[in-house]
Order: structure tokens, then C-alpha cells, then sequence
């Protein structure tokens, strides 16, 4: 199943990819789960991210490793992979896209996913859906607020 979201955003394809940084990281993590950090080296090829989610009731250990990163004129993306994934979830890969067009970026999340059986996979997919229309606010806020700090 597939996820993407587009976010638009007032700042430079060179300040949002020095933005994606485990500050912002933390931002981007909803209310619900709550999300603890407890490693985060970056988005660069080899690098990992280690997170706690708790569900109140129980604790998910959640494992990605970015597996590639590219760079281009007017183009950037990164791409995490699930290593250690929740029980909900059998995989997942997370391309991280940051697009120059002029003066404005997008920030695009395209997320592929599988639970362990096509019912849950749909039932799965609003609530990742909502997880990250969730961050879209967030980005744009963050990445205006940094362009007012540079000028």
C-alpha cells in the first residue's frame, strides 16, 4: 500500500535538507503514539533511526535504516527502510523527496507499507494517512519560521 503527501514550503531546497535534522524529527512525531528517540544518526546511506512508540498498554520497537541517498540539481531525497518494524507491520519504506522550484520546495513522503495481511494493511492505511497529513502544518511552519531566521 502506498501513502504520499506534498508539502509545500517558503525556504531553499539546501535549508529544508539541513532541517531534516532529529529536531525536526521530533516535531514531525504525533501526539499518539508517543515517540521516543533513542537514536538518531542522520539521513545519509547507513545511517539508522531507533524510536520507542508507546501505545500506553504496551511498547513497539520501530528500526529504520536509510538504505540510499541522492542529490541532484533541484533535487534531493533519502529513503528509510523498516529493519525492525511494530507488530502491525511487515514493511516499510519511507522516500523522503526535497524538490526546488523557484523559490519554493516541496516536501514530498512516499510511503510504501505491508501489514501482515491485506485487511489490516486497509485498515492501516487511513490512520498512516492522517499520521502524516499530520506533519504538513509542521514542515511548513518549521521551514518559514528558518527562512525568517536566515534573512
Amino acid at each position: 500500500m502506498r501513502v504520499k503527501l506534498v508539502t509545500q514550503v517558503e525556504a531553499s531546497m539546501d535549508e529544508v535538507i539541513k532541517g531534516f535534522n532529529e529536531e525536526l524529527f521530533g516535531k514531525l512525531n504525533p501526539p499518539y503514539p508517543k515517540a521516543e528517540i533513542k537514536q538518531f544518526d542522520g539521513s545519509v546511506k547507513g545511517d539508522k533511526v531507533v524510536i520507542v512508540l508507546n501505545f500506553l498498554l504496551f511498547k513497539q520497537k520501530w528500526v529504520s535504516e536509510i538504505i540510499s541517498n541522492e542529490s541532484r540539481a533541484n533535487y534531493y531525497e533519502f529513503v528509510d527502510k523498516g529493519i525492525e518494524l511494530p507488530f502491525f507491520l511487515s514493511e516499510w519504506q519511507h522516500r523522503h523527496i526535497i524538490k526546488q522550484e523557484g523559490q519554493r520546495c516541496y516536501i514530498v513522503d512516499d510511503i510504501s507499507f505491508l501489514s501482515k495481511n491485506k485487511v489490516t494493511t486497509y485498515i492501516l492505511y487511513p490512520f498512516l494517512y492522517l499520521l502524516f497529513l499530520y506533519r504538513k502544518p509542521i514542515y511548513a511552519r518549521v521551514f518559514k519560521a528558518k527562512q525568517k531566521n536566515i534573512q
